[in-house]
């Protein structure tokens, strides 16, 4: 394994607690089992076991990303390390690592990076433990990791290469208030050293507004805009197949980011680029109506991104779980989109779930159809009644999914589930 002895060093000699035993804990389990077999490590699941043991005396805890730092803060002493898998494999293989994060885009965008980049690894926050890459790495390897807030939020070494997409209110479940969400995802930038490079995008109020109040970051700042591209980049994006500024912003920046690298670009590449599922997906075209599953878009920045993307939406499809996010965007959007016009404005809303309801509630002009609804099996036969022929039925619920479903995964593939009940 390459760098062993680096990673090794990190946690040798050290009474150890795995707090989190989901897909990251497992993976940091296997590793300590594989370098130190006579390790004393304890793992415990679930907030009240973590919360119980970190009161307990260890030299480190390695914290799942699905853990709040807040429960470790019930008894922990001062002296006590708290890491992460992340945190590790950066502190070791940064200087290899191309990292991307954002509240929307991570994924498509470090999966378009890992194709332009031929021989690249792809791992982190896209479903691939970072530790379960270590054998594949060699001194000239390029990791290309997708970071989460969690994954992030406790980082000593950020990656040589770090792209931070864009800002908007997520995740306020899990920290004190919007800026601990925001101060976790800038760490990516402010844990770089000089001769690391940070690209972030100046199209996002909240993103620049933060970047420009840190004047302390390190490294070599990269800002780009869809305002400021070549000629060259526009035949590249122009060649790109997603829809959307938001898609064409990503595209962007994974071109420079392989320009950076050295690494030519060519249109056949962007052409070939093979979108992510649950991401305006076109599921289908059944009884007329084009169906999109645009399942990931959990925040209201995403919504109203989608409904832009696609141009014309006739039914939209909203809401689940609410975790108290600011609707009043998405709101304001909806309120000019349906009382345009044009024979492209929204002509029937679906409410779903907690958020759906308050959504629907804040709405003072409602010139549509709507249904309140959480049944899907429902919710999609309503959709194909209501839709004119040739329309376009778009869920994009700007809400997660846990009220009803495991994730946005599932929420999405039973939505597609129910179309396909149509034929």
């Amino acid at each position: 394994m390459y760098r062993e002895d680096q990673l090794k060093a990190l946690l040798e000699g050290r009474k150890i607690l795995i707090a989190g035993y989901g897909r990251e804990g497992k993976s940091v389990e296997r590793l300590i089992q594989r370098l130190l077999p006579q390790a004393d490590y304890t793992i415990a699941d679930g907030n009240e076991q973590i919360a119980a043991e970190s009161a307990k005396d260890y030299d480190l805890i390695i914290k799942s990303p699905g853990v709040p730092m807040r429960v470790l803060e019930v008894s922990k002493p001062r002296s006590l390390e708290v890491s992460s898998l992340t945190d590790l494999f950066l502190q070791v293989y940064g200087d290899l690592t191309i990292g991307v994060t954002g509240t929307k885009g991570k994924s498509t965008t470090a999966s378009l990076i890992h194709h332009l980049l031929p021989g690249s690894i792809l791992a982190g926050n896209i479903g691939i433990p970072l530790f379960d890459i270590l054998d594949d790495l060699r001194e000239d390897s390029i990791v290309v990791a997708e970071l989460s807030c969690h994954q992030l939020e406790n980082i000593h070494r950020a990656p040589h290469i770090a792209v931070l997409l864009n800002l908007f209110q997520e995740h306020l479940d899990h920290y004190d208030d919007y800026m601990g969400y925001k101060m976790a995802k800038m760490q990516i930038a402010l844990r770089q050293r000089e001769g690391d490079h940070f690209f972030y995008c100046t199209d996002n109020d909240e993103l620049r507004n933060i970047v420009e109040a840190y004047p302390s970051v390190r490294s070599c700042m990269h800002p780009y805009s869809l305002n400021d591209i070549t000629d060259e980049e526009r035949t590249l994006l122009d060649a790109f197949p997603l829809e959307g500024d938001h898609n064409r912003s990503n595209a962007l920046v994974a071109c420079r980011v392989a320009n950076l690298l050295g690494v030519p670009v060519s249109t056949q590449q962007m052409s070939t680029f093979v979108g992510l599922r649950h991401r305006l997906e076109k599921v289908a075209e059944v009884r007329g109506i084009t169906w999109y599953d645009d399942s990931i878009s959990t925040i209201p920045a995403a919504a109203i991104a989608a409904v832009k993307a696609l141009g014309r939406v006739d039914t939209l499809i909203l809401g689940g779980f609410d975790r108290g996010i600011d609707y009043q965007p998405l709101v304001e959007f909806l309120t000019q989109a349906i009382t345009q016009s044009h024979n492209h404005a929204i002509k029937n809303l679906v409410f779903v779930g907690a958020a759906g309801r308050r959504i629907h509630s804040q709405l003072s002009i409602l010139n549509t159809q709507f249904l309140e609804e959480d049944d899907y099996t429902k919710i999609v036969p309503w959709c194909a009644e209501h839709t004119p022929q040739g329309g376009v039925v778009l869920l994009s619920p700007a809400a997660a999914s846990y009220d009803a479903f495991k994730n946005f995964e599932h929420r999405g593939d039973f939505f597609r589930e129910q179309i396909m009940k149509l034929k």
